[in-house]
């Protein structure tokens, strides 16, 4: 019996350390006069998430409806306290002001098990900064103006595609046919290369595309047994060898330097300026050039942009097949530069197309493929007017899809209204209203190139063909949970048909 006794002791003096260590960061934002959700061992705040019922971004949503007017919520990923900032003015503190505090992400990252991850996305401010600024050439709009052909090369196969794919007379599903046309661009553009997404069905580089952002269950258990437990996540992983799409961009991108080497290939593209870094060094200060560093910003160039441009694609679809009307208005503007320029289609047609670019904007407002950014402090801080002051490495929150959706900022949020984004609409606006691409210092390097990459996208499919739900469209909307993007749950298909004249719209 004494035995017994002393067991079960031994167990509840456990259980009590056990949870005693699980709660005891707990009280961490009621001792600042944060308000926030109460949390649970284990879990903090994001069981939902954690089982992945809800998308992070949306919860937050909630949390910013509940916790209306408050500049902060205090939550709690697990044990971990971050904030959510809600203050525009103390948004733009914290992204541009006082971006020197918050120039990290927050990304745990381990090189030498995911050499992938040392990109220029993920990376701690030291190597970050110097890789940014010799990078961001490749994005200027020179650099993209001498690419445009390449785009509108890719356009005409897409629309080639669709023509088939209109003759069989099936639904379409718009976010894989429009993330086949985002991959060839960014193939064409940025490697050099032809990818033949469009063309072939088993286009290797879409096989790899898919597998990066897969919601599948083994890749949803990697994912947060990575978040939860990196360490032994890392220690796990180091013993398995590289995945497969791992393998495959290292040796894609090794092959095309080497070759352009030796043949004295020069493109006015990505791969060109990763060989310029390769072969100055000194460019890059203290930072140890390797094949894996180099490699790594090809990938997430590659996974960002051909995933967030084809579901915005796809969202844009989706809401002119829902608004005819406004999809009618749109055809009328595209007509009216393709019969300017006999049927073809400039640099500069694109950025004066004034329509297509409030619906382009109304997209992302409504349907932002990052509904988060994400940053950490380097050192302690205190919000401006306030009394709160967080230590270093507090993890913030930037509630992008709450922010878009805010009724007080965007009066009936859920209406697709390209009206928004009138000159005198988006000028009575606070900056940070619309944070789709980010801002401040680290904001997307690629955003002009996915502007114009989605914005050929869509002139292309909608200059001769019109889109329209059918039985299997999703009405309402859901959102993929599982998704690491801001994304449609089971695809968005549409019926498409040929438009034979203008009257038709």
């Amino acid at each position: 019996m004494a035995d017994c006794l002393q067991i079960l002791s031994a167990i509840a003096l456990v259980s009590i350390a056990v949870y005693y260590y699980l709660t005891s960061s707990f009280d961490f934002w009621k001792s600042r006069g944060v308000p926030g959700p109460e949390p649970i061992p284990v879990f903090g705040n994001i069981k939902d998430v954690f089982f992945r019922k809800k998308h992070l971004g949306i919860y937050i949503k909630q949390l910013y409806e509940k916790y209306k007017n408050e500049p902060l919520i205090g939550i709690f990923l697990r044990g971990s306290p971050n904030v959510v900032v809600c203050d525009m003015d103390l948004i733009k503190d914290v992204l541009i002001k006082d971006f020197s505090v918050f120039d990290d992400r927050g990304v745990v990252i381990n090189e030498k098990v995911e050499p992938l991850s040392q990109n220029i996305f993920s990376l701690e401010a030291k190597r970050w900064r110097p890789l940014r600024t010799r990078l961001s050439p490749v994005f200027t709009s020179g650099k993209l103006k001498e690419m445009f052909h390449l785009i509108m090369e890719c356009s005409e196969q897409l629309e080639k595609y669709l023509e088939k794919l209109e003759e069989k007379g099936q639904p379409i599903e718009c976010r894989e046919v429009a993330a086949k046309f985002t991959t060839d661009v960014i193939g064409s553009c940025a490697f050099g290369i032809n990818m033949n997404s469009i063309s072939d069905e088993e286009s290797e580089f879409r096989r790899m595309g898919k597998t990066v952002f897969s919601t599948s269950l083994l890749n949803i258990l990697k994912v947060t047994f990575r978040e939860s437990l990196p360490k032994l996540y890392f220690f796990i992983m180091s013993l398995q060898p590289y995945p497969k799409f791992t393998s495959f961009f290292i040796r894609v991108v090794s092959d095309t330097i080497k070759y352009r080497e030796e043949n004295n290939v020069i493109r006015p593209d990505f791969v060109n300026m990763l060989i310029e870094l390769k072969n100055h060094p000194e460019k890059l200060q203290d930072i140890e050039i390797t094949d894996n560093l180099l490699t790594a910003q090809a990938m997430v160039f590659f996974a960002a942009g051909f995933e967030t441009s084809s579901t915005t694609i796809c969202h844009a679809l989706y809401e002119m097949a829902l608004n005819q009307q406004i999809q009618d208005k749109l055809r009328v503007e595209i007509k009216q530069f393709s019969t300017k320029n006999n049927s073809s289609f400039k640099y500069d047609d694109v950025k004066e197309m004034k329509y297509l670019d409030k619906i382009f904007k109304e997209t992302l407002r409504k349907y932002p493929p990052g509904t988060l950014l994400r940053r950490k402090c380097n050192k302690e801080y205190t919000f401006s007017n306030t009394k709160v002051t967080i230590p270093k490495d507090t993890g913030i929150f930037v509630p992008v899809y709450a922010l878009h959706h805010d009724s007080n900022i965007y009066p009936n949020p859920e209406v697709f209204d390209p009206e928004r984004f009138n000159d005198d609409a988006v000028a009575a606006r606070h900056p940070m209203s619309f944070l789709p691409f980010g801002d401040g210092p680290r904001n997307c390097i690629g955003a002009r190139f996915a502007v114009y990459q989605t914005k050929v996208g869509l002139i292309k499919t909608l200059e001769n063909f019109k889109v329209d739900v059918c039985e299997k469209t999703m009405i309402p909307y859901e959102s993929d949970p599982r998704s690491l993007v801001h994304g449609p749950k089971g695809g968005i298909y549409l019926k498409l048909s040929k438009v034979t004249n203008l009257a038709e719209t």
